[in-house]
């Protein structure tokens, strides 16, 4: 069983589109296993995305996933992380194949509705940052 992380983001939050999401996730197979719905701090954001520090993106990305509220989203399945990035679709809503998160949701490759983690390694790394270890 691999676990990984899905945030449902501000524009998907604000949308009312998070049940939709959530029941596409579990339809593709997954379990959640912890889930909540945070307003993230700016030190918080900084600390998740601390990879990207220094990219030009790294602020406005900060702005934006501080905008509103985000739901985590712990998932387990076997291929969860291969999984989940193909129920996103591509980063690029408009590059997004029909039927993903992303293209129905996302509205441009800032607000894509949806954050998926990228390895096996970071979906452990990610869930803990939400949810500590002491919740599974």
């Amino acid at each position: 069983m691999e676990r990984t992380l899905l945030i449902i983001k501000p524009d998907a939050v604000k949308a009312s589109r998070s049940g939709e999401i959530l029941k596409m996730v579990v339809d593709a197979g997954f379990e959640v296993i912890a889930m909540r719905m945070t307003l993230l701090t700016r030190e918080q954001a900084a600390k998740f995305y601390a990879i990207h520090e220094g990219k030009p993106f790294f602020n406005p990305l900060l702005d934006y996933m501080t905008s509103g509220k985000v739901i985590p989203v712990a998932l387990e399945r076997e291929n969860a992380v291969t999984k989940l990035r193909e129920v996103l679709g591509a980063t690029d809503p408009a590059k997004a194949a029909p039927g993903t998160i992303r293209a129905l949701f996302g509205t441009n490759i800032e607000h894509n509705a949806g954050h998926g983690s990228d390895s096996v390694e970071n979906g452990r790394i990610e869930t803990a940052f939400f949810f500590g270890e002491m919740e599974f």
